[in-house]
């Protein structure tokens, strides 16, 4: 077994030599970051980015790979591949470019990975505003006494804080955040999986070699619930340990995906400045000025394949016209189940290599959001920066099970949790753009089902049995907010309501699920992680997003890091870990100077 082992390490230090010697130019450089321009306020030219219509025109020359999507992953992916030399176009339905983005960002500290992968695909050019130390709060009001607990960033706070508010459970706390630190460290195993050949990844993973290198193969196929209850029996500090839902119970979700989530913040939590949508007009731009273009109003209808089974194509549709375009590579970020079940021809989405990748997933639970805005300001509305988490309950499994198993006509009054964002809070810019206004937004995870019955209905043509419904729920989450905010209803101006349908039609979402295939724990078993690939059975067919890795933006991203590393056949991971250790050389230099001048 050892000398096994002492072989895979071989060729692995190999496979890096002959990287290190016959690498291919890089993607990504620390020349290519410059500090950040002023903030575009003109929303004429904002929309010159962001809302460049498609028209045959439009379409670049001789392209070398079609995205279709741009949310972060299809992004992510489309700018490396832009640096790397690579005409793209990104086809996005909806009439802005951008996707789904929400709430707010970790692990973005000076030289972090994610802030260096950021810098690489904006060139710098996206500025973030750190919210408060507490920057989460989860409150717990059930029949009992209600429960406020403030979650601190830091990376000693956050740990010692949760000691103080559960001087009881001091051992589970320090367990549990070992869990994270080697989650955090380890993460990157998992990743390896789906870059190196997967018969190799397989070996590695059944020989049982991959066990001895981390415990976080075996810690990403363990189960919540049970990985809680072996800590504390302390329910209340159960919920803090998996707050991020996101339609999935505890009892079916991974312990190493909800440490990850919460250790994704230790270092700080982040928001855009200027709001959202400068991430989508940043990348844009970057990738306009290799020669690509990022079109909305661009729904692809169907993905082009030969008589061979490779992928050639997409055919976009304009009015009564279906336009072809073609391109060597074709990456899809809109999903695993639309791409397979919607865009490939039927004869091959039958085939048994697309429903063995099919089988791995199941389709993620509906979201509801509600978007509300108010004529007064953060002070006089008494609001805060951070994101507030309410549960009805602290028995999580119990609570999820029986809202999901509600009827129809039970649900809409009975939300059990719901995350309340104030992004005009989070956003030092937002009184300059918008001032003396602000805005909410609430979100919830619902079945679909609830919803079905207007699925072929027109948007905003659904009827008044459909607005009332809805409704019922914005009501239900809206009355929920104002006791916590009371000063909100006086104020508010505005308000609309988004259901699983409409994410269907405006981001693709399959079935209203914003957070794409569901995230369940059977798809982070690692040899699940080492199937679910970029490449697909379709020839010169890639996936992106979310399914690749794991669901939120962060997750996304990687997705589409993963994504473009495949399709280049280049790493560009080790690029960034190379600009990471640059630029902390660099400022150790600076450091080292600074105090050299002091001390003469």
């Amino acid at each position: 077994m050892w000398l096994l082992i002492f072989l895979v390490f071989f060729l692995i230090w190999a496979c890096g030599v002959y990287w290190y010697l016959f690498r291919k130019p890089s993607p990504f450089t620390v020349e290519s970051v410059r500090p950040a321009g002023p903030l575009e306020l003109d929303q004429k030219k904002r929309d010159k980015v962001l809302k460049q219509g498609f028209t045959k025109e439009r379409i670049p020359k001789n392209l070398d790979a079609i995205i279709i999507g741009s949310g972060i992953g299809g992004m992510t992916a489309a700018a490396t591949m832009a640096k790397a030399g690579k005409r793209v176009l990104v086809l996005e339905q909806h009439d802005v470019a951008g996707g789904c983005w929400l709430h707010y960002f970790g692990q973005l500290h000076e030289n972090g990975l994610l802030k260096v992968a950021m810098d690489q695909i904006t060139e710098g050019q996206l500025e973030f505003a750190e919210l408060p130390q507490h920057f989460d709060s989860i409150v717990i009001d059930d029949d009992k006494k209600r429960r406020d607990y403030a979650v601190l960033s830091g990376k000693t706070e956050m740990e010692q804080n949760l000691k103080k508010l559960f001087p009881d459970d001091v051992k589970a706390v320090e367990e549990f955040f070992k869990i994270m630190k080697v989650t955090a460290r380890k993460i990157h195993y998992l990743a390896i999986l789906k870059l190196i050949p997967q018969l190799f990844a397989l070996f590695l993973l059944k020989s049982g070699i991959a066990d001895l290198c981390s415990s976080i193969f075996r810690l990403s196929g363990s189960n919540a619930t049970e990985m809680n209850n072996r800590l504390t029996s302390n329910k209340d500090l159960h919920v803090i340990f998996s707050y991020f839902f996101y339609g999935v119970p505890p009892k079916d979700s991974s312990y190493m995906i909800n440490a990850l989530m919460l250790h994704h913040f230790k270092r700080g939590a982040y928001y855009p400045k200027g709001g959202a949508s400068e991430i989508p007009f940043h990348i844009t731009k970057v990738i306009q000025k290799y020669g690509g273009s990022v079109l909305v109003r661009a729904p692809v209808s169907r993905i082009l394949v030969d008589k061979t089974g490779a992928a050639y194509g997409v055919t976009v549709k304009k009015g009564d016209e279906h336009v072809e375009i073609r391109a060597p590579v074709i990456i899809s970020n809109c999903g695993i189940f639309n791409t397979f079940q919607k865009l490939l021809p039927p004869e091959i989405h039958v085939k048994p290599g697309i429903q063995s990748r099919l089988d791995m997933m199941r389709p993620g639970k509906a979201s509801f959001l509600l978007f509300s805005g108010f004529d007064a300001t953060q002070e006089e509305l008494d609001i805060v920066p951070n994101s507030i988490w309410l549960f009805k309950s602290n028995d999580m499994d119990a609570m999820m099970d029986e809202f999901f198993s509600m009827s129809k006509d039970e649900a809409p009054e009975n939300v059990p949790m719901i995350l309340i964002t104030f992004p005009s809070a989070k956003d030092p810019t937002s009184q300059i753009r918008h001032p003396g206004k602000s805005c909410m937004t609430i979100l919830t995870m619902v079945n679909y089902e609830w919803f079905e019955e207007w699925k072929d209905t027109r948007v905003k043509k659904r009827g008044d049995d459909y607005f009332n419904y809805k409704m019922r729920f914005a009501k239900c989450v809206f009355d929920w907010a104002c006791k916590h905010f009371p000063k909100l209803r006086d104020k508010l101006v505005f308000q609309e309501a988004a259901t699983p349908l409409t994410n269907m039609h405006y981001l693709s979402c399959n079935r209203g699920a914003i957070y794409s295939a569901d995230q369940n724990l059977e798809r982070f078993y690692a040899e699940a992680m080492a199937r679910n690939r970029c490449d697909t059975p379709v020839k010169n067919l890639y996936l992106s997003g979310q399914d690749i890795f794991s669901c939120g933006i962060a997750g996304a991203l990687h997705g589409g890091l993963l994504c473009a590393s495949t399709v280049l056949n280049y790493p560009v991971y080790i690029d960034l870990l190379f600009i990471k250790k640059k630029l902390k050389w660099k400022k150790a230099k600076e450091a080292a100077k600074l105090a050299k001048q002091k001390h003469q």
